[in-house]
């Protein structure tokens, strides 16, 4: 059974984000149709509006382990250290006094809590060092330009281009961005949308280039659901024959040998 959730998180019910229509009938790449046959699968969405350091905390948290592992330890360290807890109004200032014992214990779930606890203190000292708290900060990602964001994003230790686009996602809802996690870039490239010698940051310029940009927010998130449930690492759907995946037509199956049951990371091909 999968250890994740039956919805994303970012793009099911408990993700936020509006819906938002678009015509499936105007795609003029292979990437694009993929995109739209998922968003009739699963979801058109806009994102954006989440808070901008509590979006980086999360995203923090959800690094190398599951929806269902991180979501727990999100709820938990709001509940020790956010409003509600009359430590701090302030997030930012909250967390950059916390303990890292006590963090640690509070975000246990995801995994990874002494690397995570000490990220995440060491981020928020920053934020209120440079920002002055998480409402200015907040204002940054929203206000800025997405390449400045990104690379102010970048210069923090810890966070990686995948963070550093969720955050221009979901709190800045920037359109075009188009964050590449496990399950976009084994895809990607799987499918022969990418090549399959091509890194994270490959992908996503592939993806941003080829994706129309209001549709780059829901391709994301739907591609992870995509991938969780057909496309997944060591048993994707087409092993059964085309017909158990819905995207088989699209497919290059870079990597994947039904006849024998094999399958390897694409660059290994």
């Amino acid at each position: 059974m999968s250890d994740e959730p039956a919805e994303n998180i970012s793009g099911g019910t408990a993700g936020g984000g509006s819906a938002a229509a678009f015509d499936p009938g105007d795609a003029t790449s292979r990437v694009e149709v993929f995109i739209d046959r998922l968003g009739e699968r699963y979801w058109q969405k806009t994102y954006g509006g989440q808070d901008a350091f509590e979006c980086l905390v999360r995203t923090i948290l959800s690094q190398n382990t599951s929806d269902k592992a991180s979501q727990p330890a999100h709820d938990e360290l709001m509940e020790r250290y956010g409003p509600a807890s009359q430590r701090d109004p302030d997030l930012a200032h909250a967390l950059a006094n916390a303990g890292q014992d006590e963090l640690a214990d509070a975000i246990a779930s995801a995994g990874l809590y002494n690397q995570k606890s000490e990220t995440i203190i060491r981020l928020a000292g920053r934020v209120v060092e440079e920002y002055g708290g998480a409402d200015a900060f907040d204002e940054f990602v929203t206000s800025e330009s997405p390449d400045d964001v990104r690379d102010t994003l970048l210069d923090m230790k810890g966070v990686g281009p995948k963070t550093a686009d969720c955050v221009l996602l979901f709190a800045g809802g920037r359109d075009g961005v188009f964050p590449v996690d496990t399950h976009v870039h084994r895809i990607a490239r799987r499918m022969g949308f990418a090549p399959p010698a091509a890194d994270h940051e490959d992908v996503r310029q592939v993806m941003e280039a080829e994706v129309p940009a209001s549709k780059c927010g829901f391709g994301h998130t739907a591609m992870i659901q995509f991938g969780r449930e057909f496309c997944t690492a060591r048993q994707p759907a087409c092993l059964e024959g085309p017909e158990a995946c819905p995207m088989s037509d699209l497919c290059d199956q870079v990597g994947v040998y039904p006849h024998d049951g094999d399958v390897v990371d694409p660059s290994e091909t």
